[in-house]
C-alpha cells in the first residue's frame, strides 16, 4: 500500500511525439495532471486518452511560472506529494518507490539527479542536482522563465537527497528558444537583486552575440553582493572574456579567464577556454599549461555549469597541436591517440593522427 499520495503535474503545447514515453514513466503516480496551453497537434488526446486529467488554457502574456502555477492550482489539495516534470523528461522506473521510502511529513521539498545530456552510447554525461518534488501546500513558481520553486509554507523548508532517483532529459531541439531573451529581461526587470536572473540574462546576450550587453550586464553580476558562487562567478568571467575575444580584444579576453581561473580552480571550464584562446593566437606554451592543468582535474563539479565539451577529446586534441608545434612529437602522438579513442568518427582527428605518426617516425630516425 502507498504511503503517500502523489500526483504528477506538467505544462504542454504541441507535444504530442512524448505522450507514451512521458505516460510510461509518470504512471506510477496516483494522478496525472496537465496544462495545455494552446496545442494544435493531438497532444490533448493523447494525453487523456492515456489517462491524464488534461486542462486547456492559453497563458497570456506567456510566463512560465504562471503556467506552472496553474496547472499545480489543479492537483486536488488531499494529495501529499507534487512532483513537476516536463513531456520531454522521464523518470527512470522505481521512482515512486525511492521516493517515498526517504520522505516523511518533516520534508518540504526532495532533490534528485537531473541527465541533461548524454555520451553517444547513452550513458549519462552532463548530469546536476534538480528539485521540483515538493508538498502539496506552501509552494509557488517564480521568474517568467528559468522558474523555480518558492517556498512561502509556515514550517521550516527541508530537502531530502533521493538516491538513484534519476530523472533524464530528451530535449526537443527543434523548439526554438527566441522567447527566452525577452523573458528574462523581464525577469531581471521585476527582480532585480537576483542576482541568478541577472547571470542568465548576461549569459543569453552572449548568446544571441549581443557582446556589449553581456558584458556590461555580467560585469554588473559580478558587483552585485549576493553573487558569492565561486563557479558561477568563474563561469560569468568567461563569458565576459567570450565577449572581449567576439569584439577582437584578446589581451582583454586573457585578463578575464585568468580571473576566470583564480575564482574557481577545480574546474576545467576556464583551462579550456583559456587553451582555446591560446590556440588562437599561436601561444602554445600557454595552450600546454592550460591543457596540462585542465586534464589533471578528475572530478566533474556536478553543477548545471559543466560544459560538456570539457570532458570531450578536446583536452587532448589541443594538447596534441600545441606538443606538435612545440617540437614534442612523442607527447602529440600520445595526445593524438587519445583524443582519436574518444572521437573515433573525426576525421580531422584521424589526419592528424596520421600527420603525427608520420612526423614522429621522421623524428626518430
Amino acid at each position: 500500500m502507498s504511503k503517500y499520495k502523489i500526483c504528477v503535474y506538467a505544462i504542454c503545447k504541441n507535444e504530442e511525439k512524448f505522450v507514451d514515453r512521458w505516460m510510461d514513466s509518470v504512471s506510477e503516480a496516483d494522478m496525472v495532471v496537465v496544462l495545455d496551453t494552446g496545442s494544435t497537434d493531438s497532444t490533448v488526446e493523447k494525453l487523456r486518452g492515456r489517462g491524464a486529467v488534461v486542462y486547456v488554457e492559453e497563458i497570456k502574456p506567456w510566463r512560465f511560472d504562471t503556467a506552472r502555477n496553474k496547472a499545480m492550482d489543479h492537483v486536488p489539495e488531499d494529495f501529499d506529494i507534487c512532483v513537476s516534470n516536463d513531456l520531454d523528461e522521464v523518470f527512470e522506473s522505481g521512482w515512486r518507490e525511492k521516493l517515498e521510502s526517504c520522505w516523511d511529513s518533516n520534508y518540504t521539498r526532495a532533490r534528485y539527479m537531473f541527465t541533461w545530456s548524454y555520451h553517444d552510447d547513452g550513458s549519462p554525461n552532463k548530469q546536476f542536482p534538480m528539485e521540483k518534488i515538493h508538498h502539496r501546500h506552501g509552494f509557488k513558481w517564480v521568474h517568467p522563465v528559468h522558474e523555480v520553486l518558492e517556498y512561502t509554507g509556515g514550517k521550516k523548508d527541508s530537502v531530502v537527497w533521493i538516491p538513484n532517483l534519476v530523472l533524464n532529459h530528451y530535449p526537443d531541439i527543434s523548439k526554438p528558444r527566441s522567447q527566452y531573451l525577452p523573458l528574462l529581461e523581464l525577469s531581471v526587470k521585476e527582480n532585480p537583486d537576483n542576482d541568478r536572473a541577472v547571470f542568465w540574462l548576461g549569459r543569453e546576450y552572449m548568446y544571441y552575440k549581443m557582446y556589449d550587453k553581456s558584458i556590461e550586464t555580467l560585469i554588473g553580476y559580478l558587483k552585485m553582493p549576493t553573487a558569492t558562487w565561486n563557479e558561477e562567478r568563474s563561469a560569468a568571467m568567461r563569458f565576459i572574456s567570450n565577449g572581449y575575444k567576439a569584439k577582437g580584444n584578446y589581451n582583454e579576453a586573457r585578463v578575464w579567464l585568468y580571473r576566470a581561473i583564480a575564482e574557481c580552480d577545480n574546474a576545467r571550464e576556464p583551462y579550456l577556454y583559456m587553451a582555446k584562446l591560446g590556440y588562437e593566437i599561436s601561444d602554445w606554451p600557454l595552450v600546454y599549461m592550460m591543457v596540462i592543468k585542465g586534464l589533471s582535474i578528475s572530478e566533474k563539479t556536478g553543477s548545471y555549469l559543466l560544459e560538456v565539451e570539457s570532458w570531450s577529446e578536446k583536452f587532448y586534441d589541443l594538447a596534441a597541436i600545441c606538443t606538435y608545434n612545440l617540437g614534442l612529437y612523442k607527447q602529440s602522438l600520445e595526445y593524438v591517440k587519445k583524443a582519436y579513442e574518444i572521437k573515433p568518427n573525426d576525421v580531422r582527428l584521424k589526419h592528424n593522427l596520421e600527420l603525427i605518426e608520420n612526423k614522429y617516425t621522421e623524428s626518430v630516425g
